[in-house]
């Protein structure tokens, strides 16, 4: 279930559409179970993920000088929170293509704001709390500490390009301990409002992708990716 936090940043339009590029057997897997895989904060590729920037670290260092388990939660907490990540672009991305789908049979999820929000069904032991990430100088900027999902919602600057927004999920409440990460139960309906199949694939994959939709039970708009439309010359 989604909670509106305040003092966590997003896009004020709900019709802001944002994406996620994956390939086949991630997408069949989603349909299949119905839930949303959450990543395990720590386990993404990024080792900056959910820690601090230079003087914020030097600030909470210094506040732990009388309290060590103070930077010791901190260091923990990354093992508890769970990510989702969506890119907010109004149009298909070459580049994501390019990093997230790792042949021609991804494919890209087209959903808004919105729907993220309305598809995030009750779970009994957590909440979900929706976010834009904000891309910032790590050596010289300032990364706020009085809200606990602030570091996973702070990036380099050199990871600008993603323009992400993220799913967020805390479980240290509740004593759970996530592996890789964590799946939470969602309406697929109103998650996905349009597939895109990937640019470079053939015809017969975007069949299968219809065919196999359809057995589902789902009725999805689907299309080819508009990146490969004929020229005009």
């Amino acid at each position: 279930m989604y909670i509106h936090n305040p003092s966590i940043k997003l896009p004020s339009d709900n019709d802001t559409i944002v994406w996620k590029y994956l390939d086949l057997s991630k997408f069949l897997e989603l349909l299949l179970s119905k839930k949303l895989f959450m990543s395990r904060s720590d386990k993404f590729e990024d080792q900056y993920e959910g820690t601090f920037s230079e003087p914020t670290f030097e600030e909470i260092k210094r506040l732990s000088i009388d309290n060590p388990d103070f930077l010791k939660y901190y260091k923990t907490h990354r093992e508890k929170v769970a990510i989702s990540s969506w890119h907010i672009n109004e149009y298909e991305s070459f580049a994501m293509w390019q990093i997230f789908t790792q042949n021609s049979e991804g494919l890209a999820i087209q959903s808004t704001i919105g729907r993220l929000q309305e598809s995030l069904i009750p779970e009994k032991n957590f909440t979900q709390h929706i976010g834009e990430v904000n891309y910032i100088d790590y050596k010289k900027e300032y990364i706020p500490f009085d809200d606990m999902f602030f570091p996973f919602l702070f990036k380099r600057k050199s990871f600008q390009y993603e323009r992400e927004v993220r799913i967020l999920t805390d479980v240290t409440e509740n004593n759970l301990k996530l592996n890789d990460g964590l799946k939470i139960n969602v309406d697929i309906n109103q998650l996905i409002e349009k597939i895109y199949i990937h640019p470079k694939s053939e015809n017969w994959y975007k069949n299968l992708v219809i065919q196999l939709v359809k057995e589902l039970g789902f009725d999805f708009t689907i299309e080819k990716s508009d990146l490969e439309s004929d020229i005009l010359i």
